[in-house]
């Protein structure tokens, strides 16, 4: 079975160019799917694509950073056939939900040395 590279797009980003560069790169119409907003083609999109081994995994990786991606993630044995819009974007929100972000701005006090000679009572 194969597994699927999703990856979400900046807002500026073209799709169009992102097929270009998958096809260019090796990878058939039937291996990719964009999922884009049929109202506004400027709106982010989400694309996912059927990659067989880590070379491959590379190559998409390669043309998704060349086409503004925001984040990837690697769904393992999954078929493309599996990979509608509903089901990644599962995936997606439940591995954003599990991620453990930096908190900026908390400070980690140590305890202190105690009394020393020096205090007088």
């Amino acid at each position: 079975m194969s597994n699927i590279l999703a990856g979400l797009f900046e807002h500026h980003s073209d799709y169009k160019k992102l097929e270009d560069d998958l096809e260019n790169s090796g990878f058939q119409n039937s291996d990719y799917i964009i999922y884009i907003n049929s109202g506004n083609h400027s709106n982010q999109y989400l694309a996912s694509v059927s990659v067989k081994d880590s070379n491959q995994v590379e190559t998409a990786r390669n043309a998704f950073t060349q086409n503004g991606v925001l984040k990837t993630y690697l769904f393992e044995n999954m078929s493309i056939d599996q990979a509608n819009y509903d089901t990644i974007k599962k995936y997606i929100d439940a591995r954003n939900r599990a991620e453990i972000h930096n908190s900026p701005g908390i400070k980690i006090k140590t305890s202190s040395d105690g009394m020393n000679s020096e205090v007088k009572f």
